[in-house]
């Protein structure tokens, strides 16, 4: 992961800065999974380390992918526009509305680029919110927590498949097919060890899904044996 960073570093021409900065608790954890993420395996990088709450956890990386999302997007946004993005879709068999519960109480239909402002604000709102992500010592977490990480992680998933369906001729001009699999075999794994998604949401990208970790797991078995 830290050589997609510095890939797209490169490419951007600038310093990446990530919408949702780690703070307190959330720091340590968040160095403990980037450690873990250069022994290779994705997999091992998602599991809840010895001695550490499983809320915690969830809370630091929560932030991580959400940033990572962000960034990957951005890679692809100039090309999402209005005018060849006017619903937010997963290929021509899935639209995805967005609705908040406030100021759009009901699922409305809305462009792909619209969707994702609307998206990066409402995942910041819920983050800063100190009752629902708490930074302060023995401050504890919400009853709803794990419910309302969950529809964070659901709708962070419509970006990838967004971008896989409808963008991706434009990632493989930019030679960024290997990094955005890489992010999102992370993602995918964290999200199935904590069942984050229902599966039922997945289906966008379900032969994409099991191919991916499929690959990630052969590899990893190989490099083990040799």
């Amino acid at each position: 992961m830290a050589a997609f960073f510095e890939w797209f570093e490169r490419n951007q021409g600038k310093t990446f800065r990530p919408l949702r900065q780690h703070t307190g608790g959330t720091l340590r954890l968040h160095r403990l999974s980037r450690r873990t993420l250069g022994t290779g395996y994705l997999r091992d990088a998602v599991t809840l380390p010895p001695g550490e709450d499983k809320r915690e956890w969830i809370s630091a990386l929560t932030i991580d992918f959400f940033n990572d999302v962000n960034l990957v997007y951005g890679m692809i946004a100039e090309c999402c526009t209005p005018s060849c993005c006017p619903i937010m879709s997963a290929g021509p068999k899935v639209q995805y509305k967005w609705a908040d519960g406030k100021t759009y109480k009901q699922p409305v239909a809305v462009s792909a680029p619209e969707y994702m402002r609307l998206l990066w604000q409402w995942v910041q709102s819920r983050l800063d919110d100190e009752r629902l992500f708490p930074t302060a010592p023995g401050v504890p977490f919400p009853a709803d927590f794990m419910e309302q990480v969950r529809n964070i992680y659901k709708r962070l998933f419509r970006v990838y498949a967004h971008i896989f369906h409808d963008h991706y001729e434009r990632v493989q001009s930019l030679t960024f097919e290997s990094h955005l699999n890489t992010c999102f075999k992370h993602f995918m794994y964290f999200v199935l060890e904590f069942e984050l998604i229902p599966k039922e949401e997945l289906q966008p990208l379900r032969e994409l899904i099991d191919f991916l970790l499929a690959e990630d797991r052969k590899k990893h078995s190989t490099s083990t044996t040799s």
